[in-house]
C-alpha cells in the first residue's frame, strides 16, 4: 500500500513524514523544501505477529508495511505548472490513497503560504488543483471517445459518463463522490482514468500539542476539516506532527509513557494505519512457523487462493486447501496441534473468504 502525503507548503507534511519513516527528509520553514518525492517504508504496528513469534520461537517476525511518499507542497496554479506542480501531481497519480495534511494550529513563527490559517480555503486550494488536472485528462479522453461514439454504443455510453463526470468536477465536487453507473465496462473505464480526485483520501488535521488530548474536539479548525471530510466520504485523523517527531526518537516503553502523559491512547502513525485500512477496505492474514511469522495485507473479501497468491504466484496456481485458525483461538490453545485436537482448525477450499487475523497454512501443488 502506498500513501501520498500532500498539502500546502508549511503545513507539517515533511515533519510528519520524517516522524513516520525516520527517513530524514529535509524540513524547513520555507516552501518547496521537498523537491523530489521522499519515500519511506513504515511497518504496520501489529502485536499479533509479535505474540505468534513468541509462541513459535520464530527466527524472524515480518510485519505488513505501508509506503509513504512525501510530495512537495502544492500551490495555486500547480495544475498549470506553478511551483513545479505538474511533476508533483504526477507523483500523486502513482499512490493508492492520499493523506492530505491540513494546518489546524496558529503559530506566528511558522509562515503560512496564504498568510493565515483557514482549513476550508487550504483544502479547496489543493482540491481545485487536483480537479483541474483531472479535467485535462477527461478532456483528452473525451476527444478520443467522441470520434467513434456515433457508431459504437459502448463509446456512446462512455461519452455520456465523461460529460457527467466533467460536470461533477466543474461544480467543485471530487470524483470519489461521483456515482459511476452500474455497468462493468463503465466502471472499468472510470478506474482506468486514474483520476486524482477519485483516490481515497484521509485528511490529517495537524494540531498543536494542547489539542491532542481531546482529539481536537474544541478546535474549530478541526471541526471544519471533519465537516468537509464527512461530506465527501473521506476519513479524518487528528495528529500533532511535532509530537510525532518527538515520539520517533523513543523506544516503545518511552513512547507509551509519553503518550500516557499527554493523555493520548494512540500515536499518529497508529491512527493513520487504522484509518488507511478502514478506508481502503484492507485486512491482514497471518502466517506462522519456526522460520518466520508474517502479516500479509489483502482486500476484504479476498478468497483463499488469491490470498495465497500474495505469498507467491505458485501458491495461487497450485492451491488445494488452506488450514485456517483464528489468531485468538491459536493463542488461547497454545499450539496448532492443540487447536486441531479440539476441531478448531478449518480445512477451507477455493471459495473461502479470508478474515482479518486468520492464521493460515496453505496446501498447494507445485
Amino acid at each position: 500500500m502506498k500513501l501520498g502525503i500532500v498539502g500546502l507548503p508549511n503545513v507539517g507534511k515533511s515533519t510528519l513524514f520524517n516522524s513516520l519513516t525516520k527517513a530524514g527528509a529535509e524540513s524547513a520553514n520555507y516552501p518547496f523544501c521537498t523537491i523530489d518525492p521522499n519515500i519511506g517504508i513504515v511497518t504496520v504496528p501489529d502485536e499479533r505477529i509479535v505474540k505468534l513469534g513468541e509462541l513459535y520461537n520464530t527466527k524472524k517476525v515480518t510485519p505488513a508495511v505501508i509506503e509513504f511518499v512525501d510530495i512537495a507542497g502544492l500551490v495555486k496554479g500547480a495544475s498549470k505548472g506553478e511551483g513545479l506542480g505538474n511533476q508533483f501531481l504526477a507523483n500523486i497519480r502513482e499512490v493508492d490513497a492520499i493523506v492530505h495534511v491540513v494546518r489546524c494550529f496558529d503559530d506566528e513563527n511558522i509562515i503560512h503560504v496564504e498568510g493565515s490559517v483557514d482549513p476550508a480555503r487550504d483544502i479547496e486550494t489543493i482540491n481545485l488543483e487536483l480537479i483541474f488536472s483531472d479535467l485535462e485528462i477527461l478532456e483528452r479522453r473525451y476527444a478520443k471517445v467522441s470520434k467513434g461514439a456515433r457508431m459504437d454504443k459502448a463509446l456512446a455510453k462512455e461519452e455520456e459518463m465523461l460529460v457527467n463526470i466533467k460536470k461533477h468536477l466543474e461544480e467543485g465536487k471530487m470524483a470519489r463522490t461521483f456515482e459511476v453507473p452500474d455497468d462493468e465496462d463503465l466502471q472499468k473505464a472510470f478506474r482506468e482514468y486514474n483520476l486524482l480526485t477519485a483516490k481515497k483520501t484521509i485528511y490529517a488535521a495537524n494540531v498543536a500539542e494542547d489539542d491532542l488530548a481531546d482529539d481536537g474536539k474544541n478546535n474549530p479548525y478541526v471541526k471544519t476539516v471533519h465537516e468537509i471530510a464527512s461530506a465527501e466520504g473521506s476519513g479524518t485523523v487528528v495528529i500533532c506532527a511535532q509530537i510525532e517527531q518527538e515520539l520517533a526518537d523513543l523506544d516503545e516503553a518511552e513512547k507509551k509513557e509519553y503518550l500516557d502523559e499527554l493523555g493520548v491512547t494512540s500515536s499518529g502513525l497508529d491512527k493513520l494505519v487504522t484509518e488507511s485500512y478502514s478506508l481502503l477496505g484492507l485486512i491482514s492474514f497471518l502466517t506462522a512457523g519456526e522460520d518466520e511469522c508474517r502479516a500479509w495485507t489483502i482486500k476484504k473479501g479476498t478468497k483463499a487462493p488469491q490470498a495465497a497468491g500474495k505469498i507467491h504466484t505458485d501458491f495461487e496456481r497450485g492451491f488445494i486447501k488452506a488450514e485456517v485458525v483464528p489468531y485468538d483461538v491459536l493463542i488461547k490453545e497454545g499450539s496448532l496441534s492443540a487447536a486441531k485436537e479440539k476441531g478448531l482448525v478449518g480445512l477451507e477450499g477455493k471459495e473461502y473468504v479470508v478474515k482479518d487475523g486468520d492464521v493460515i497454512l496453505f496446501r498447494f501443488n507445485v
